[in-house]
């Protein structure tokens, strides 16, 4: 029963990964094609290439560590390699989180509609308000690093003293627990930047719903539309975000009670997080959707051409 489930754990983890990756590696092209093609893109296509090419980082990082786990368990590592491999992920991990709190923010400011003086000060300066996110999410990135990297050299210097420094470090539950909480603490305030975007999205769409009763177009008229796909854009990083919350929490709980199933239940749902939401991204933005069109057709074709065939 275990070999099944560890194989069903493997083949769901391994689709993820393969369609993560495309999925992304799609919204860069498509991006730099446009890029190249007019010489601009608009500061929303800037933010979405950039969240692509993180979590094409994430997604190979989240594998090389199942890949390890996988297939060399026993892999020696030394102190540089475990401080370079949390370093990954802490920065990885960031600008994952950040960069689609920018997107929600970006959203939100487009589409939601408020009559607040602070709301339209934001609205009509949303480049500003996007680059003071970022420059804010690179200096908790700074204090993430310097508090993780402080920790480290503690528990590095308690480790040397307890075994011999070259002893290998496979073993060595601290630095998970220490990267993996620190990692959810300065990722709270991305969160909970992104639920006001939402609930500021759900609230704007209530207005405006109220609005159209009183008028003669019907409700899904072009702001309807905006909003819902902003909604949409936002409630699944939220939902994803979550699911990757709780599966750091989960491999947190099972260090105390190591179990190699419940390892690779909580990297398939780590993986999700950037694997899932570019697809979504995809479906809510038109010039994404429209150049997945000719691909999508391109393989229609391609698997009638080949069935007569089989």
């Amino acid at each position: 029963m275990g070999s099944v489930t560890l194989s069903i754990f493997t083949i769901i983890f391994s689709v993820k990964f393969i369609f993560g990756n495309l999925g992304n590696i799609f919204i860069i092209l498509v991006n730099c094609m446009d890029l190249i093609n007019r010489r601009k893109i608009s500061l929303a296509d800037h933010l979405l290439t950039a969240l692509a090419i993180s979590r094409v980082g994430l997604i190979w990082v989240l594998f090389s560590s199942w890949w390890r786990d996988m297939f060399f368990p026993n892999f020696w590592m030394n102190l540089i390699m475990v401080r370079t491999m949390y370093i990954i992920w802490i920065v990885t991990c960031h600008f994952n989180i950040w960069l689609a709190t920018c997107l929600s923010i970006f959203y939100c400011l487009k589409v939601a509609n408020f009559s607040n003086s602070i709301f339209l000060y934001f609205n009509w300066r949303v480049k500003k308000v996007i680059s003071v996110t970022l420059l804010v999410s690179l200096v908790v990135l700074l204090l993430h690093l310097l508090q993780s990297n402080t920790h480290m050299n503690v528990l590095i210097d308690e480790h040397k003293r307890n075994i011999s420094y070259n002893s290998s470090l496979q073993n060595f539950p601290e630095f998970s627990k220490l990267v993996l909480l620190s990692n959810t603490m300065f990722t709270f305030i991305a969160f909970a930047l992104s639920l006001t975007t939402f609930l500021l999205l759900i609230f704007s769409l209530w207005k405006h719903l109220k609005r159209m009763q009183h008028s003669v177009r019907g409700s899904r008229d072009a702001s309807t539309t905006a909003h819902i796909n902003a909604l949409q854009a936002v409630v699944a990083f939220l939902l994803l975000y979550t699911t990757f919350f709780l599966s750091i929490l989960t491999e947190l709980w099972i260090t105390k009670f190591p179990n190699i199933l419940y390892f690779y239940f909580c990297l398939a749902g780590e993986i999700a997080f950037p694997s899932v939401h570019s697809f979504v991204l995809i479906l809510v933005n038109s010039k994404l959707k429209q150049a997945c069109l000719p691909v999508l057709s391109w393989l229609r074709c391609g698997s009638k051409d080949e069935s007569p065939h089989s």
